[in-house]
């Protein structure tokens, strides 16, 4: 079951990626605001999000969805699809090429199989539980750095202007701990960097399940640690993403006195 379920979802991503590409390479794209007017959404979100949940639903009727533009579904089956059709809509609409598809299936257990693929540069980035982390035919690892001053760390930024300000404030507290902070815009993406060492660990806060499932399980399949934790302000979680040996150091500076409600991911 795991390697036909990860068989859809790697034909899924490229697909939609082959979607999106042809859109990425138009004059205009239209678009729309969601929870802010930084927040965007594109058609192209949406063409891909209905091509996905259709595709998936000819491949594995029953199973359930939940997708970032609105598609839900229960299962009956006993799996649900975790769905971002765009992971980097910012990126995508200024024709910056960092952006991908995100594909999950979790289980009652967690996260079974993952796909980030990033059409941009022809990498598919896939995991399955318990049998490792692959770049296209490449099996991962995550670094094997000790020391946090001279690792690379990725983060990310919310739409709302309130928690923007209080992730600036942990920014600034990691950039004067650590060699240097990038910001690339896909968290998914930035996930897959930990997972083949272009990184050596990513935090961002208020990420949502479908930004960070498939990611996840990458990381973890490499052999990397992946955690959470409360937001720095009002509700939502933080995602903490390295590998084994700097997770406590990094989680430690992140998220402060928080640790506590912090879990391993499976």
């Amino acid at each position: 079951m795991k390697a036909e379920l990860l068989d859809i979802a790697i034909e899924a991503a490229h697909r939609a990626g082959k979607l999106l590409m042809e859109s990425f390479s138009g004059d205009s794209e239209e678009v729309s605001t969601k929870t802010s007017p930084t927040d965007l959404v594109s058609k192209a979100d949406r063409d891909a999000e209905r091509f996905l949940l259709d595709f998936i639903a000819s491949k594995r009727p029953g199973d359930g969805m939940l997708a970032e533009e609105g598609g839900r579904a229960e299962s009956s089956t006993g799996y649900r699809w975790v769905v971002d059709p765009l992971d980097g809509t910012v990126n995508f609409l200024f024709r910056i090429p960092v952006w991908g598809v995100s594909l999950a299936v979790e289980d009652s257990d967690g996260a079974l199989v993952g796909v980030v693929y990033d059409p941009n540069h022809g990498e598919t980035f896939s995991a399955g539980r318990g049998q490792g982390a692959w770049l296209n035919d490449r099996r991962l690892s995550v670094s094997d750095r000790t020391d946090l001053e001279t690792a690379l760390i990725g983060t990310g930024f919310a739409y709302s202007l309130d928690s923007r300000i209080a992730q600036a404030r942990i920014a600034a507290e990691v950039l004067g701990k650590v060699r240097d902070i990038r910001r690339a815009g896909s968290a998914a993406l930035d996930l897959c960097s930990v997972a083949c060492r272009r990184l050596d660990g990513f935090y961002e806060a208020y990420t949502q399940p479908w930004d960070r499932a498939a990611g996840a399980l990458i990381v973890t399949e490499a052999g990397g640690s992946v955690s959470e934790g409360p937001a720095p302000a009002g509700d939502g979680t933080t995602i903490v993403a390295s590998n084994g040996v700097l997770h406590d150091d990094l989680r430690r500076l992140v998220l402060g006195g928080s640790l506590e409600s912090t879990n391993d991911e499976e």
